[in-house]
């Protein structure tokens, strides 16, 4: 008597793991065990037919080099849907290229290009199809979700190359003599609440962090927003980031440099007689800032330090050391974490690492900068620069008026 309870309790256990093919020849070798009467005990314990379970036994009894390397013949099985539809490719290709088609009507130009408006878009068209059945087609297309990619920095001056040859040039000159050469920038202004911050981390299910669901600014002690200003020691593998909860001016910047000469710079290299700033050639500590070279110029007094700064070329800011040896670290040590108050920022910036050994200082500057300060024709012509011979707007040295 044959077990139909038994053979439906292992074809239960093995169901979710059997291709087809597998499938068939596992119940001819059920039916072949069993013996007679065994092929009809299969088909009431699985639900396979006859035929399935029949070609199932006459595979178990052949050798397996006469077996086929495919569960299916060629060809067998469901059609795609651009077969069956030869239309649906031109048509799905005209709604999602209508730039590069010449089709400025095309009715989802203005709106965006998800699976849900295409597949409605291709049923008024008379091509209807599924969304799951679109998804398999777009990618047998060569296309995939994209999002935009940050690549056009504006206009490329002629001397780009140039410049970054003679920034890396004066840098391995600088480390070579123990000069310090720090990368200096502004990072994203950053609003101080419980604000959604970009970014996941791991959490236990359903304990996610609830945040507001407007970015309006906090208008309370406390709160507000910041402007991180970042210092990182090119030789040292070592950052300084200055919290600042003022406007983001170059006097602001020169006072980070400053507070990190005092805290770390002067302590690394505390022979130094000059500093090289690399920075980029906006912002607060752009090219043409007439109070970020007076800033410096106090700086310089006070310090007797004689500063040489090469700024980057138009349109190359992102290329700056700090960006990618600074900054993208804070921003994935801080990711999917509301930055709550001042003091989570410092901690969140201080508790930032890599594998290379960087090692992170930040400080909150509370002091006032106001916007708006004008430096005089008189201011500018009692600062001791000395601009380079190459590209002097980007590439200058400010001397201290006295000696230390």
């Amino acid at each position: 008597m044959v077990d139909v309870q038994a053979i439906r309790l292992r074809y239960a256990r093995l169901e979710s793991t059997l291709s087809e093919r597998v499938r068939r020849r596992w119940a001819g070798a059920e039916a072949l065990s069993a013996g007679r009467g065994g092929v009809a005990a299969v088909q009431r314990a699985t639900g396979l037919s006859r035929p399935t379970i029949i070609r199932g036994k006459r595979e178990c009894s052949q050798p397996e080099d006469l077996l086929p390397d495919r569960s299916r013949h060629p060809g067998a099985g469901r059609k795609l849907a651009a077969v069956l539809d030869p239309e649906l490719l031109p048509a799905l290709i005209d709604l999602i290229e209508p730039a590069s088609r010449g089709d400025p009507e095309s009715p989802l130009r203005w709106t965006s290009k998800s699976v849900r408006h295409l597949a409605a878009e291709l049923a008024a068209q008379d091509h209807p199809v599924g969304k799951s059945v679109l998804c398999e087609t777009l990618h047998l297309m060569g296309y995939s979700l994209q999002a935009n990619s940050k690549t056009r920095e504006g206009s490329r001056h002629p001397d780009r190359d140039a410049q970054f040859e003679h920034i890396n040039a004066q840098a391995g000159a600088a480390l070579k003599a123990g000069v310090p050469v720090i990368s200096v920038d502004t990072k994203k202004k950053e609003l101080v609440g419980d604000f959604k911050n970009g970014g996941r981390e791991w959490r236990s299910k359903r304990a996610h962090e609830e945040v507001r669901v407007h970015d309006f600014i906090i208008e309370e002690e406390g709160k507000g927003r910041v402007s991180p200003y970042g210092v990182y020691d090119l030789a040292n593998n070592v950052g300084w980031v200055g919290v600042g909860i003022h406007h983001d001016t170059a006097a602001f910047a020169v006072a980070t440099i400053e507070r990190w000469w005092r805290r770390l710079g002067r302590r690394h290299f505390p022979k130094a007689r000059s500093l090289m700033i690399s920075a980029d050639g906006g912002g607060s500590n752009g090219t043409r800032v007439r109070l970020w070279k007076w800033e410096l110029q106090g700086f310089a007094d006070r310090s007797g330090l004689s500063i040489s700064v090469c700024h980057l070329p138009p349109g190359t800011s992102k290329w700056n050391k700090i960006e990618h040896r600074l900054f993208s670290f804070i921003t994935q040590n801080w990711r999917g974490k509301p930055l709550e108050s001042y003091a989570t920022i410092l901690k969140l910036i201080a508790a930032t690492t890599t594998t290379t050994g960087l090692k992170v200082y930040s400080e909150l500057d509370t002091h006032p900068y106001p916007k708006g300060v004008t430096v005089s024709d008189e201011q500018m012509q009692a600062i001791r620069l000395e601009p380079a011979a190459f590209h002097g707007e980007w590439n200058y040295t400010i001397k201290p008026r006295r000696r230390r």
